[in-house]
């Protein structure tokens, strides 16, 4: 640990010896990132949510290393996070896409407002770069309708600067344990009818595992133009180039005792997922006074070079577009909007020559069209009485023409397609007895439709059903002097829903549709501060997922997501000085099989960040996590049975130490 904080001293010793320009600063400039009023915005419209939201603002994780969505939703209730290795995470919210050991399923990610999903809804949660992002809006459930999503996890949306939020230049570097480096740039500017801002980031580190390199390359940017007084339009633009080297998972004893190695079949087939992407959006606000109407489209193109069991070879091109009407007058507010995603991939498959291409074993082309109709009535019979009523219908269609498949001994001719629709309704209240404390319920349904790595599962393209649930949730928040909170009951019955379990280490996960399950839970937050120089921050969730009387797994407890976890963090000090320990506690870790035969232990991880104010335009911080260095297993691909020799397991971070400088001028 002392050559951890030995390697990343140099930025500190830097902070220290800044030019003295710096401290000529205005003597109001702050290095606060972001504009208030626009985290204000976001708190307003979700406090008008019957059910499950926050908004994370950048303050709160900005003394993290910020590697992945781990770093800025690990205070975001009910959100389950659980690092892989690298930027992977697996990211469920209510057991959305639970068993599934790779990308990502049943959440809509959006970057200011635009899917990130392709057009069959699976995706890359890694182009979501959180190191960009002004704040986060997080909506639980059938709460994300405002996003055109239907999904039992709900949507995550990350919204970056303007120039008109984040002026001038910022600059932002951290070095620290496993030669990591991350660096970001970013510069703002504005006039009176037009504002820019644009950032680079860059990333690189030798993991906390062997065969676990990642670098990365990143730009975002945006410019706004003032058309009329009632007429404005951004125009955003994003480029992603991420090399990942992927370690792979381990066996149960390996992961507690080994946690540094990789997968032998990992490492000897160089296993990786390496992206390249751009996108591109325009949207386009009318302001009619108390109606809002905005106009998007969007162009997504990606290529995916991935060495696994094969080595996939993937080029995508998603487009699309949105139209969202928003109107407040008097005790009546709607929301009308409808959603357009049309996709087409390139998809071959080779035999992997330790990370080369070998013969062609799979090509195929394939499309994906996912579209969304929504609308959602809000009404206050009194001031503090809503009640709420809407819907979202969702069509779509999968289609895979494949060509070639040398498993079968030549040049053959396949053709799937599945088409599905749904309609989802609505209903919720919200009720604020007092001013600041908010009562809603709601009750909803919701649906998800497979994507091709469920339905062209290895070689053939499998039926699958659409998943759906009707799901129940009260809660409260609000705040009350020192106390704030945030607190939801849900059960959600759901059924064929999409479960995956991993045939081998090499061979990626087969889906089938189970036949009833229930999800139900509990997502709590709570936030003590008695005064300007301590803050307790907590959050708890309350996962019981569980089949219902299936044929072969009875009453068996889903697996992967544990019962119980706690997060804490003690923050001490103010921004001139401060130090913030925390910990993580998972009491008794999930089920790794359908059978119920194999649970993982429990853990505690401990950790801790620090800031100090250098100069009134330059912080610097440091990130300390796994303090103990403790064994443990964070993630799991689920299995029907678990054994001894079951690779699939992924070690929680080892300890590791960064330290950095946060600088505006």
């Amino acid at each position: 640990m002392k050559t951890e904080v030995t390697r990343a001293a140099p930025l500190l010793a830097l902070a220290l010896a800044m030019p003295a320009a710096a401290d000529a600063a205005d003597a109001d400039r702050t290095i606060i990132v972001t504009a208030p009023g626009e985290t204000d915005a976001a708190e307003a419209r979700a406090d008008k949510t019957p059910g499950g939201t926050d908004v994370v603002a950048h303050e709160d994780y900005a003394d993290k290393s910020i590697v992945s969505l781990r770093d800025t939703l690990a205070f975001s209730p009910g959100v389950y996070l659980q690092p892989r290795f690298g930027q992977e995470v697996r990211i469920a919210i209510r057991g959305s896409g639970l068993s599934r050991g790779y990308h990502m399923r049943g959440i809509t990610l959006l970057q200011d407002g635009v899917p990130i999903n392709l057009a069959d809804d699976n995706g890359d949660f890694q182009e979501l770069e959180p190191i960009f992002f002004d704040h986060l809006e997080v909506y639980r459930g059938a709460n994300a309708l405002r996003f055109g999503s239907g999904t039992l996890g709900g949507a995550i949306n990350g919204v970056t600067p303007t120039g008109r939020t984040a002026g001038g230049v910022y600059l932002r570097g951290d070095a620290g344990s496993f030669d990591s480096v991350r660096g970001l740039v970013s510069a703002g500017v504005a006039s009176d009818r037009v504002d820019a801002w644009g950032a680079v980031s860059a990333d690189t580190s030798d993991g906390d595992r062997d065969h676990a390199q990642r670098h990365s390359l990143r730009f975002h940017g945006n410019v706004g133009m003032q058309l009329t007084d009632r007429i404005t339009t951004r125009l955003y633009a994003s480029y992603n180039n991420i090399d990942q080297q992927l370690p792979g998972a381990l066996t149960y004893d390996e992961a507690l005792t080994t946690p540094r190695q990789a997968n032998a079949g990992s490492a000897a087939g160089d296993q990786a997922r390496d992206i390249e992407s751009l996108r591109l959006q325009n949207r386009t606000s009318f302001d009619f006074g108390r109606a809002k109407l905005d106009v998007g489209v969007f162009l997504n193109a990606k290529s995916l070079y991935h060495p696994i069991f094969q080595l996939v070879d993937q080029k995508s091109v998603d487009r699309g577009g949105y139209v969202r009407l928003d109107y407040a007058g008097g005790p009546v507010e709607a929301t009308l909007g409808g959603e357009l995603r049309v996709g087409d991939v390139n998809s071959k498959r080779f035999v992997n020559n330790a990370g080369k291409r070998g013969a062609r074993t799979f090509d195929a082309k394939q499309d994906a069209r996912t579209a969304t109709l929504y609308g959602e009535l809000r009404f206050k019979p009194v001031e503090t009485l809503s009640l709420i009523a809407g819907g979202i219908y969702a069509d779509g269609m999968r289609e895979q023409h494949e060509t070639f498949n040398g498993f079968a001994g030549g040049v053959v001719d396949n053709y799937g397609r599945a088409d599905f629709d749904s309609f989802s309704p609505k209903f919720g209240l919200l009720f604020e007895p007092v001013a600041g404390v908010q009562v809603y319920g709601n009750y909803s349904r919701s649906a998800e439709f497979p994507g091709f790595i469920e339905l062209a599962q290895v070689s053939t393209f499998v039926p699958l059903d659409a998943q759906s649930a009707w799901t129940a949730e009260i809660g409260t928040r609000g705040q009350a002097g020192m106390l704030s909170w945030d607190l939801s009951l849900y059960r959600a019955d759901v059924k064929n829903e999409l479960l995956q379990y991993t045939v081998s280490a090499d061979i990626p996960a087969s889906t089938f549709n189970a036949g009833k399950t229930r999800h139900e839970g509990i997502e709590a937050a709570v936030e003590i501060a008695p005064t300007d120089w301590l803050r307790l921050r907590q959050v708890y969730s309350y996962s019981n997922f569980r089949f219902r009387g299936d044929v072969e797994f009875g009453d068996n407890r889903l697996p992967v997501v544990p019962r119980h976890v706690y997060r804490a963090e003690l923050r001490l000090g103010t921004d001139a000085l401060h130090i913030a320990p925390n910990f993580e506690w998972v009491p008794k870790g999930p089920y790794a099989d359908y059978s119920n035969t194999v649970r993982t232990p429990g853990y505690v991880l401990l950790g801790f960040t620090a800031g100090a104010r250098v100069t009134r335009s330059i912080d610097a911080f440091l990130d300390v996590r796994n303090l103990t260095g403790k064994k443990a297993i964070g993630d799991i691909g689920a299995v029907i049975a678990a054994t001894d020799a079951s690779a699939i397991y992924y070690p929680v971070e080892r300890r590791a130490v960064a330290a950095g400088l946060r600088a505006r001028f």
